[in-house]
């Protein structure tokens, strides 16, 4: 199959909600994960090229490259756009607060460190979100202990924690993300909104500082 793929060079390869969750939801250092991140970084900047594209995924050659992009394709990871676009105006801390409370049903989320402190906030008040976000930081402890046993044990994927109604909605729901070494918590109040663009946006600000 290798051999029969190539690639368009005038595409900038972006990623969709679903693809920037698997690219930030697990430790995983697979090439799959690395090409997404890279993507994330430097998608809707850089065309794609052979070499950018093996580097980007770590592979040994340009059609295991290939291979990996056509697969994150075929998930619905990866989509891609005939045109380029710069990156957003304003800093990381003032974009913030938009795109988490697009994140949520009721506009309430915040986005803390595995230690327990609140980078940014929206829909929650200061000492609630610095409560919260100790809250975030014991259950990423909680959840890294009893890792063998939800992922291996019980073969569960998922890492997200959350608090629930008597009819299975979240009030309160916590899902970490790795970009590189750092770790965040996105905590969100009410229904969660993961499938919106403003994940994709989040993420590839992140990724741009932090992975």
């Amino acid at each position: 199959m290798d051999s029969t793929l190539s690639l368009n060079g005038a595409l900038y390869a972006e990623l969709t909600p679903a693809g920037a969750w698997y690219a930030v939801s697990t430790r995983d250092e697979g090439s799959d994960r690395q090409l997404l991140l890279q993507l994330l970084q430097h998608g809707g900047e850089l065309a794609l090229t052979e070499a950018r594209l093996q580097q980007w995924s770590t592979t040994d050659s340009p059609a295991q490259a290939l291979a990996v992009l056509y697969r994150l394709q075929r998930l619905g990871f990866v989509s891609g756009s005939l045109t380029g676009r710069s990156e957003p105006a304003g800093s990381l801390e003032s974009r913030l607060p938009a795109l988490l409370a697009a994140l949520s049903g009721e506009g309430r989320a915040l986005l803390a460190d595995d230690n327990g402190l609140y980078y940014a906030t929206a829909g929650f008040r200061h000492e609630a979100a610095e409560q919260i976000a100790a809250l975030a930081g014991d259950i990423v402890s909680l959840g890294r202990r009893h890792a063998r046993l939800l992922n291996q044990n019980l073969g569960l994927g998922a890492q997200a924690w959350a608090l629930i109604d008597p009819a299975g909605h979240a009030e309160l729901s916590f899902h970490p993300l790795y970009l590189g070494r750092q770790s965040f918590v996105l905590v969100i109040g009410g229904q969660p909104r993961l499938g919106d663009n403003a994940f994709v946006a989040m993420t590839e600000a992140l990724c741009r500082r932090y992975a």
